[in-house]
């Protein structure tokens, strides 16, 4: 399949272009820019340079969360937008938790994905690699940073943007618990890629596809106190 992912969900902004077997192009970049500024050129730069147009494409994957909530409604939108212009073309959100494990999936084992919440709290999932394949094995949740360590077992490679402080707060002293190399702890687009070529039935239509932030919204626990 050939695919055009972006992820907008954290600092970073990236994109990517793949067609099951090959990346073809793929970039990251760390900004201050709002990624509204950059996701859209980026993507048909890097469509442009693959020699592929959106009507060349079999589907369309995003990040749906957890992550900034601007951010990710930005990369959605824009997964939206493009979809709908070019004939409503399949699309895909997936899990940002989920992309971060795909990163390491050559790590056979546990694979724990850990993002900044606020203070002692933290996005986590917990998935296992037979070297191909990761398999979630500890769902995706916004929880104490404690709670996703005891999850984790004795030996796990550690992803995401809380990595290396999780690690030193938890696991200082165990060796059979390792960060994932520098490259490889932030959002890639490719990851995304991966991830939906594992299992395509998670397409959807422009319409139904949606943000999985975790925990509500600041405008939704407005909301709850009215």
């Amino acid at each position: 399949m050939k695919l055009l992912a972006i992820d907008t969900s954290g600092k970073t902004a990236c994109a990517a272009v793949t067609d099951g077997q090959t990346v073809l192009a793929e970039q990251t970049l760390l900004t201050a820019m709002t990624h509204s500024q950059i996701i859209l050129p980026m993507a048909q730069r890097l469509l442009s340079e693959s020699g592929l147009t959106i009507g060349g494409l079999d589907a369309l994957v995003c990040a749906k969360g957890p992550g900034s909530y601007t951010g990710l409604r930005i990369g959605i939108a824009a997964v939206k937008g493009l979809a709908l212009g070019a004939g409503d073309i399949k699309c895909a959100g997936i899990s940002t938790l989920e992309s971060l494990a795909w990163n390491v999936s050559a790590y056979r084992g546990r694979i724990v994905s850990v993002m900044n919440a606020r203070s002692g709290i933290v996005y986590g999932g917990v998935y296992l690699s037979d070297g191909e394949r990761v398999t979630n094995i500890f769902a995706d949740r916004v929880c104490p940073a404690q709670e996703l360590a005891q999850a984790a077992g004795d030996s796990a490679i550690l992803v995401g943007d809380n990595c290396e402080a999780f690690k030193s707060e938890f696991f200082a002293n165990n060796d059979n618990i390792k960060c994932a190399p520098f490259a490889l702890r932030t959002q890639r687009a490719s990851s995304l890629c991966m991830a939906f070529e594992a299992d395509p039935t998670r397409a959807v239509s422009a319409d139904e596809l949606n943000a999985a932030y975790l925990q509500p919204t600041h405008a939704d626990k407005l909301k709850d106190r009215l």
